[in-house]
């Protein structure tokens, strides 16, 4: 028997939509400038931004698409969307920086200079935009996994920009024109840094891995302190999409006391302590002339 919950969540199309107009337009007003004023760090920055602009759109896009309904070809609609979404922008994320550290390594070898100004002003209007559209994104990201790549994706490119007019600004008092790939590579390892926790819990929702923050060892105890429990058996709790969870177990009573009473509060109680949306149980009576196929479960 199941029951399911609709989670809703909080809506931010809005600020999808923001993000990526302001940012599109950034990009290319960085590059432009990027050229004109032969900075690596600036050029990078731009790659970088554009790289985050698809990140956005994916993650809109997923958004939109686990809202939709399920079908009989997709029981679950299209909320592992999201999961995707999540793997893909940590994996772009992750090769943009790589592509800027190639980049910086070979400009080490061989510094030029740089418009020292064009890059400040140009970089400082990087940071107000990435770090305006991060904080659209700041209260969903600890519930959304999402979400949360979004928010690294912007945090990181304001941080970007960031080292950028710091690295302007030290080459103008200094003439020191090998700041611009320095920073660049300083960047690049405290990008890496906060994206891997997002690569890694993308990779698990994708493996179907329970997702952080629930407690299986309680979920466990739960179950099995339910009216007449004896035995609680292949218990899965897996994350249908970025913000919920679904789990599956067989129940075997003493006495066949179930009834839907108890599933829901079961489901209500999984749902409030554990947030779990979907809980489907299977009632066993433990009879041995019909052993459960799946008794090896986990």
């Amino acid at each position: 028997m199941g029951q399911g919950h609709n989670h809703a969540s909080s809506n931010y199309g809005r600020a999808f939509a923001i993000g990526v107009a302001l940012n599109s337009g950034f990009v290319i007003i960085e590059a432009v400038y990027g050229h004109l004023s032969h900075s690596l760090a600036l050029v990078a920055d731009a790659g970088h931004n554009l790289s985050d602009v698809l990140g956005l759109v994916l993650a809109w896009g997923a958004m939109i698409l686990a809202r939709r309904g399920p079908t009989p070809e997709r029981t679950y609609g299209f909320r592992r969307s999201s999961i995707l979404a999540a793997l893909i922008n940590a994996a772009v994320l992750l090769i943009g920086v790589g592509a800027i550290a190639w980049e910086a390594m070979h400009r080490l070898n061989q510094p030029g200079p740089i418009k020292e100004a064009a890059v400040i002003w140009v970089a400082s209007i990087g940071v107000l935009i990435n770090a305006g559209t991060a904080l659209m994104f700041v209260s969903g990201r600890k519930g959304d996994l999402n979400i949360r790549g979004a928010f690294v994706h912007m945090a990181g490119d304001a941080l970007i920009s960031l080292g950028v007019v710091l690295a302007g600004v030290a080459i103008l008092g200094t003439g020191w024109f090998w700041l611009d790939p320095v920073v660049s590579l300083v960047i690049v390892v405290f990008i890496v840094y906060g994206t891997w926790g997002l690569l890694r819990d993308a990779v698990n929702l994708a493996l179907d891995a329970v997702p952080e923050g629930i407690d299986m060892k309680g979920v466990k105890e739960y179950l099995a302190g339910l009216p007449t429990c004896v035995d609680v058996h292949d218990l899965h709790v897996w994350g249908v999409s970025t913000t919920e969870a679904a789990l599956t177990a067989h129940v075997v009573m003493a006495q066949a006391v179930c009834d839907d009473a108890l599933l829901a509060r079961t489901a209500n109680e999984l749902h409030q302590r554990f947030g779990i949306e979907h809980t489907t149980l299977q009632v066993e009576l433990g009879d041995p002339t019909f052993p459960c196929r799946c008794r090896l479960g986990p």
